[in-house]
């Protein structure tokens, strides 16, 4: 509670400044909570319901916690034409969840990305920012075992 409202405490407390509160929240926390929408309703003197509809506009913003490790899947024109689709297929099999999910010990997060700039080692994935190219079923297994054991 008291780290969200340090967040909010550099900002305004008008309600033109809403979006970049929450991103403020967003960045400190990886998502904004049941907590912080409350927190930011009084903050802003904005409803609830008006910041739920600002979080649900814009793709930016995250309202489940993130796993430890989060898997950006590239699913720009390269990767797709080399395979993305299986590679997600493949994640969503080995952790039991399925795109913009976080598995049950909070461990991973899926995402599909529009691109990671990596077009010549398509299809590509990043887990926490590492890029990972040139992938096939056994190398994504052996790398999310790598994180596993982390």
């Amino acid at each position: 509670m008291e780290k969200i409202q340090a967040c909010l405490a550099s900002i305004a407390p008008e309600p033109g400044n809403l979006i970049r509160g929450l991103q403020a929240i967003q960045t400190s926390e990886g998502y904004v909570s049941d907590e912080a929408i409350k927190i930011a309703s009084d903050y802003f003197k904005v409803a609830p319901v008006e910041i739920e509809g600002v979080l649900s506009f814009y793709a930016q913003f995250k309202r489940v916690k993130p796993g430890r490790f989060t898997v950006a899947v590239c699913d720009g024109t390269a990767c797709h034409i080399k395979g993305s689709p299986l590679i997600m297929e493949w994640l969503s099999d080995a952790l039991k969840i399925r795109p913009g999910e976080t598995d049950a010990e909070g461990n991973f997060t899926i995402e599909k990305v529009s691109c990671l700039g990596c077009c010549s080692l398509a299809p590509v994935m990043a887990v926490n920012g590492t890029v990972y190219g040139k992938l096939d079923r056994k190398k994504v297994i052996r790398i999310l075992k790598e994180y596993q054991n982390k």
